[in-house]
């Protein structure tokens, strides 16, 4: 076994302290398991959650990762009484502390190779909703009530990544709005302004992503780490650069045996196994 930031590889022998995880075949679970306080957050788990995100990154094993809670909540953000209380005792250096590493908690989800599948019921609050917001997909269900509250305990709407992310999923306006006013956004309503891409009922909510999960994981997975990459990257592109960086990528994959494989599975009429290489 090898060791990546505190957190054991193969992903599949780590053992959380903070939150539940299952590897089975392809595909990991995280599930934030607090569900008498609805899932909240505290330093311990923030920096678990990190590290091992971050070892996902030399994880060949899995391949789809889904994230939800326990309990009919998805996370109801950090712990009022483990984390926001004690930010008021800490001097600037501990403050930046804290707030990179919350950062890079969404730097290590959007770095690891694996799409990221939140399912999300009940409430889904503060950090909470930028765990969601900094998923791939989203899959919700009519009783999912997410808010950005940073507003509403005196801070800006600025965390996380949430002014660069959120509007690329809902668009600008509505972002503000969630951002200033640090409003519920109902699950029907998040799926009419496309932060959830569809919604189930609550007894559905899990299978459906793992069915959503298994079937990326079973799909070409080098090729959807480059998606996942490039989806990142040509934030920062313009379209002509975009277009150029895609070329390069797209002409590497035609150099893959899954690519090889998808034509002789095609040719000879039959569904292509792909093994991510």
């Amino acid at each position: 076994m090898t060791h990546a930031n505190d957190t054991i590889l193969p992903v599949r022998e780590f053992t959380p302290e903070h939150f539940k995880l299952e590897v089975d075949g392809k595909l990991a679970t995280v599930t934030l398991n607090r569900p008498d306080r609805k899932n909240p957050l505290t330093f311990e788990s923030y920096a678990e959650l990190r590290d091992l995100f971050r070892a996902l990154q030399y994880e060949p094993e899995v391949k789809a990762v889904v994230i939800t809670g326990a309990g009919g909540n998805f996370c109801s953000g950090g712990d009022v009484f483990e984390i926001i209380g004690p930010l008021l005792d800490r001097d600037m250096v501990g403050l930046m502390e804290f707030t990179q590493m919350t950062g890079d908690l969404v730097k290590a989800m959007r770095a690891c190779p694996q799409p990221v599948v939140a399912a999300v019921d009940g409430v889904c609050a503060g950090a909470g909703a930028i765990l969601a917001m900094a998923s791939d997909i989203r899959i919700g269900t009519a009783g999912a009530k997410v808010a950005f509250l940073f507003n509403r305990v005196g801070l800006a709407g600025c965390d996380m990544g949430a002014c660069a992310i959120l509007p690329r999923i809902v668009g600008q306006g509505r972002a503000g709005e969630l951002l200033y006013t640090g409003r519920s956004l109902g699950g029907e309503e998040g799926e009419r302004w496309g932060f959830f891409n569809r919604l189930v009922a609550p007894d559905e909510l899990l299978g459906a992503a793992r069915e959503l999960a298994r079937r990326i994981a079973d799909g070409p997975s080098f090729a959807n780490g480059i998606t996942k990459k490039m989806l990142h990257m040509e934030w920062s592109m313009g379209v002509d650069q975009a277009i150029d960086a895609e070329a390069l990528a797209q002409g590497m994959l035609m150099r893959t045996r899954d690519f090889s494989r998808a034509f002789h599975a095609f040719a000879a009429k039959r569904k292509p196994e792909f093994e991510g290489n």
